[in-house]
């Protein structure tokens, strides 16, 4: 028997077909590039495109809108700009540019657009955000007023940084300032602070350099890496420190503690000037474009400590500015001490004269002061600041005069003294305890009997017998936050006890 199928059966089955399709229609807005060069692409047609959004060109090259012109955009490009030509095709993609984050991202070196370059495999995160957002505004922070410790004795006890606060590091090449970002980052073991280091306009050796030594002192499990070398064009170090900042506000968000290192931002000035420069903005002072300094206060403004009710997390930033030759007042530098809450300025002649860290502590200040310091370290430190400003006035009379009382020739050699205890070994970040104690030792006078090659000795040899004979001492101090009366007495004591011991192993060898 042979099955027929009715002509109208099969229009109904044509018919329902016709009825269920629904044409799948995709709009999209694209462009053609009119001019390309130099990491600049000039594109006719994205009539709605949006400022920072991303665009798509051929090859998987991405661009970043800069310019909204009459006629035409015009882009940064994350890529080659050689795989791009004239007549190409750019497509939007209706995003404004935004970098992946979350937890996987950490013990990660990445590039300001979030691909891995530590051949560590993929990151799998879902999550995004915008690398360009507005600050929190006055009602959703609170004051500074937690330390954030940087084991070094020099800036703990005289320019205090807290958690929330902006810190700018300011100096010559190669006198420490990196090091001093490294030594910070180092200090946060088991201190709850996620860590995010940017390198900007580096050279890729100096850069290895740090994350090798993150990694020796196992600082690489709470820290993040965000590398634009020297070698990268000028778009990834614009955007480097925004990608850096926005990993840092995820965590921010969710009530933890993070430290950020702009490293540094002479050289995203830089980056900023040659892009403006090629997409034909009007130069200004030194071929700066006008808003330069807007540049880093919207980038140092999303800084804060957020209140309570906001999760009380903290986003705190150490900017790092190059200077030449000591110039403090030039445009980018005064651009960034005005913008900062405080600045350590590190001096070339203290640096060679072996005062290392070589922070200058009448140049460098903290207009957060003793908010970020527990109560123990002010009362060691308040004296130590004006010690050494009377010191450093005697030293340059004592050059022209001949002969000193003796009130000023115990103000220098007490002044000797204070500069040879602040003297600190680079990577040796040091415990609260161990800070308050040897300033305590230094500014009561204690060790004004010591010769001063023999401080640094006294010193670790001090650490060691007070952990060893007098651990009580130290779980006061960490408890309390307070040197009262009675500790202090103790302190003094203990510290004659071990001299005497010190100065009777040091004659009989």
């Amino acid at each position: 028997m042979v099955n027929t199928i009715k002509s109208e059966e099969i229009t109904e089955i044509i018919k329902q077909q016709i009825e269920k399709y629904k044409p799948k229609l995709e709009l999209n807005e694209i462009g053609y590039v009119i001019q390309v060069g130099d990491g600049i692409a000039r594109i006719f047609g994205l009539h709605s495109v949006m400022s920072a959004e991303l665009v798509e060109f051929p090859n998987n090259v991405y661009g970043m809108v800069m310019n909204l012109e009459q006629d035409s955009v015009s882009c940064i490009l994350f890529g080659e700009d050689k795989l791009i030509k004239e007549g190409d095709i750019v497509k939007r993609t209706k995003k404004i540019i935004e970098i992946p984050v979350g937890e996987q991202l950490i013990g990660r070196v990445i590039n300001p657009i979030g691909i891995p370059l530590d051949n560590n495999g993929k990151i799998y995160t879902d999550q995004t955000r915008p690398i360009e957002v507005i600050a929190p505004g006055v009602v959703e922070r609170q004051q500074v007023k937690v330390p954030l410790q940087t084991g070094i004795k020099a800036i703990d006890s005289m320019i205090p940084i807290g958690r929330g606060q902006r810190e700018l590091i300011i100096g010559d090449r190669q006198i420490g300032k990196t090091a001093i970002c490294i030594d910070t980052i180092i200090n946060q073991k088991d201190q709850n602070v996620i860590c995010i280091y940017v390198a900007i306009g580096q050279k890729q050796s100096s850069i290895a350099q740090v994350i090798k030594t993150l990694r020796d002192y196992g600082a690489f499990e709470y820290t993040i890496v965000v590398c634009a070398s020297a070698s990268e064009p000028a778009s990834l170090q614009y955007i480097a420190p925004y990608s850096g900042c926005t990993i840092g506000e995820y965590f921010m968000w969710k009530g933890k503690d993070v430290l950020c290192i702009y490293d540094d931002l002479s050289k995203h000035a830089q980056a900023y000037r040659q892009i403006s420069l090629l997409l034909r903005r009007p130069a200004g002072r030194e071929a700066y474009p006008g808003d330069v300094f807007y540049l880093h206060s919207r980038l140092l403004e999303r800084a804060v400590k957020l209140s309570d009710e906001n999760g009380g997390g903290s986003l705190t930033a150490l900017p790092v500015i190059e200077t030449q030759a000591g110039d403090i007042s030039a445009y980018i530098p005064t651009n960034v001490i005005s913008i900062t809450d405080g600045q350590i300025y590190l001096e070339t002649d203290l640096f060679y004269r072996g005062i290392r860290p070589a922070v200058n502590p009448g140049l460098s200040v903290s207009r957060v002061g003793g908010n970020a310091q527990i109560k123990a370290m002010k009362q060691v430190a308040g004296k130590l600041r004006l010690d050494l400003a009377q010191y450093n006035e005697l030293a340059a009379f004592a050059q022209l005069s001949g002969e000193l009382d003796k009130t000023s020739q115990k103000q220098l050699h007490r002044g000797e003294r204070m500069i040879e205890i602040l003297k600190q070994d680079q990577y040796c970040p040091l415990k609260v305890w161990q800070q308050i104690i040897i300033i305590f030792a230094g500014v009561n006078g204690l060790i004004d009997d010591l010769m001063v090659q023999d401080i640094k000795m006294f010193e670790i040899n001090l650490y060691k017998f007070i952990k060893e004979k007098y651990p009580d001492i130290i779980d006061e101090i960490n408890k309390e936050k307070y040197l009262s009366d009675d500790l202090q007495k103790r302190l003094t004591e203990i510290i004659q006890e071990f001299k005497k011991l010190f100065l009777s192993n040091k004659k009989e060898t």
